[in-house]
């Protein structure tokens, strides 16, 4: 029996599209906080789920939902189009659910993310940027995944009008932000089908910028981190190696004479 009109799956693709999700937070200066503002509240922040260099997703994102604290009025908030945040006030710190609706034509589930919103400083430079009311900024780069995506959703993601078309050459994408390099990619996936494997098209920057830390020199700088920290545990592991083998040779030394005193004794 044929697959329903739209259900029908390009098999062996999985098509990649990345996004940061985060929030800011900024201290409220007592002497110009808003007259019906709770007196307790000493933050303004917001959260926001966006396309890297904000980038549009509202091609594959149909809308988000932000699940606050209880103690927060209408606690659910559904934003239906981008940008996709919602800005509040508040004094305490807690985790919040994000849960990301796709596009009908995607014929896929919701996905839900967490994220520990955050209003205070932390690390060496705590109280310095307390002090400076720096703005504190929780992000975070995520990729969603979409396997064999049904065909509609297929030719949307690579911004073709139509399945023989996505084979065969790329256009820009919905919304005007793809470009022909990622669907020449999610293209590649396909032609794996036989092999059920596919080709990643989520584009990170070369370089940072000032809204998006992500890109692949800070990728590059904390490998090198990591390796410069792996010989350090590797360094301190061998010198304790050496330390235990000293202790033993000195335990062993001593069970030795002990030995010898008890004979004399004897």
């Amino acid at each position: 029996m044929p697959a329903p009109a739209g259900t029908k799956r390009v098999k062996g693709v999985s098509v990649y599209r990345p996004f940061v999700f985060g929030s800011i937070a900024r201290p409220i200066d007592p002497n110009k906080k808003p007259p019906n503002l709770p007196p307790e509240h000493t933050h303004q922040w917001t959260v926001w789920v966006r396309g890297v260099d904000d980038e549009d997703i509202s091609y594959w994102l149909k809308k988000v939902q932000f699940k606050l604290h209880e103690t927060y009025a209408n606690a659910l908030r559904t934003v239906e189009g981008p940008p996709f945040e919602v800005s509040e006030t508040g004094w305490g710190e807690f985790e919040i659910q994000i849960k990301l609706h796709f596009v009908p034509e995607s014929n896929e589930k919701p996905q839900t993310l967490w994220h520990a919103l955050k209003l205070h400083p932390y690390g060496p430079n705590a109280e310095q940027e307390k002090e400076s009311r720096t703005p504190i900024i929780s992000q975070n780069y995520e990729e969603v995944v979409f396997n064999e995506p049904v065909e509609q959703f297929y030719d949307i993601l690579t911004g073709n009008g139509g399945a023989s078309s996505a084979q065969q050459g790329g256009t820009k994408g919905k919304g005007g932000s793809k470009s022909s390099k990622q669907a020449s990619a999610a293209r590649g996936g396909a032609g794996q089908a036989g092999q059920g494997q596919g080709t990643r098209t989520a584009e990170i920057p070369d370089t940072p910028t000032a809204g998006n830390p992500y890109s692949r020199q800070t990728e590059r700088q904390e490998l090198d981190r990591m390796k410069e920290a792996i010989k350090t545990v590797e360094q301190m592991v061998d010198q304790e190696k050496k330390k235990l083998t000293e202790r033993e040779k000195t335990l062993e030394t001593l069970r030795q004479t002990e030995g010898i005193v008890v004979v004399k004794k004897k």
